[in-house]
């Protein structure tokens, strides 16, 4: 495992035990073939605020975390989502006007096999795992998250970038119609992120298409989103459309907005403060508001795995 169970672990955090052990319940029912109501999971309450179609054949993965999981309602209602509203509680609250059928990725820049592929084929074609990882947002709180997805490596092999491809670039639909949030200037529409090739390639990078076994609901960034453990949530981009190749680093939206505060890197590091908070401790949702705060690890905890993409650099500088 990557991350061992900290010590100060609360009950508050943990989902309640009936649903996660029937969640591997049906992760080993999936690899079956057993439908859901075998298992009696169809219908209960948890897994009506999701998406509602569970993701069949979802593999486990080494490569999560033995933390237990933050509860669904959690994850689904406390959301940093500004496409959707820039309230905690916005995303849910505009979720259904986001739809994420059908729904094509263009990907382009230095490649040798640029084209389009859709979300039916990228949830066919890619061999989906579950990735129970640690989500730090910049704002100095937390969460456990059950991500279904697969590498991002995966696909980038399939567009063959060329030897001028360092970065990856990412764009978000821009759709206000869809995503009520772009009516408002609050951000440069639409959002947009950057990784640099070495970390696209990693293999803790993923894709994300669900969580919980199920589709990604909408105000978690459906249809397909990025997820990079290590780094702060603001990277992991959401409602994905488009994905290029580039030579250079590639324009970030709250890098281009706020460099001072928002790194292009934006790896947890608490040892760099944000200019108006402290990063060294931050907390965990689900624990309360007057619950201790846990202490940030360097890379969220990841270090050992991609520390070393990093040799050499001045992480104050490139934060």
């Amino acid at each position: 495992m990557l991350i061992k169970k900290p010590a100060d672990i609360l009950p508050s955090e943990i989902t309640p035990q009936q649903f996660w052990q029937r969640r591997r319940e049906f992760l080993k029912a999936s690899a079956s073939g057993i439908g859901l109501a075998a298992i009696g999971l169809a219908g209960t309450a948890p897994h009506r605020v999701l998406a509602g179609d569970t993701i069949p054949n979802v593999r486990p993965s080494p490569f999560s975390t033995d933390e237990p999981p933050t509860s669904l309602e959690d994850i689904t209602s406390y959301n940093n989502f500004y496409e959707l509203g820039t309230d905690k509680t916005d995303p849910k609250a505009n979720a259904r006007f986001l739809k994420p059928r059908p729904w094509t990725v263009t990907v382009d820049g230095e490649c040798a096999a640029p084209g389009e592929i859709g979300i039916k084929d990228i949830l066919s074609s890619f061999t989906q795992e579950e990735r129970i990882y640690r989500l730090r947002c910049v704002e100095a709180w937390a969460m456990v998250v059950p991500w279904v997805g697969f590498p991002l490596g995966d696909l980038i092999k399939r567009f063959e970038p060329t030897s001028k491809a360092k970065y990856v670039a990412f764009e978000t639909l821009y759709d206000p119609e869809q995503m009520p949030g772009q009516k408002r200037r609050v951000l440069d529409w639409p959002y947009r992120e950057g990784l640099r090739m070495d970390e696209a390639m990693h293999p803790l990078t993923i894709l994300s298409t669900g969580l919980y076994g199920e589709l990604l609901p909408n105000q978690n960034g459906a249809p397909l989103r990025l997820v990079v453990p290590w780094k702060y949530g603001f990277k992991s981009i959401k409602s994905i459309v488009r994905i290029s190749f580039t030579e250079k680093e590639p324009p970030a939206t709250w890098t281009r907005m706020q460099a001072n505060e928002y790194g292009f890197y934006a790896n947890v590091n608490p040892a760099v403060d944000h200019p108006r908070w402290s990063q060294k401790t931050h907390r965990m949702i689900g624990d309360g508001w007057l619950a201790k705060k846990r202490e940030t690890l360097p890379f969220n905890g990841y270090g050992d795995q991609v520390a070393e993409l990093y040799a050499g650099m001045d992480l104050k500088r490139f934060f």
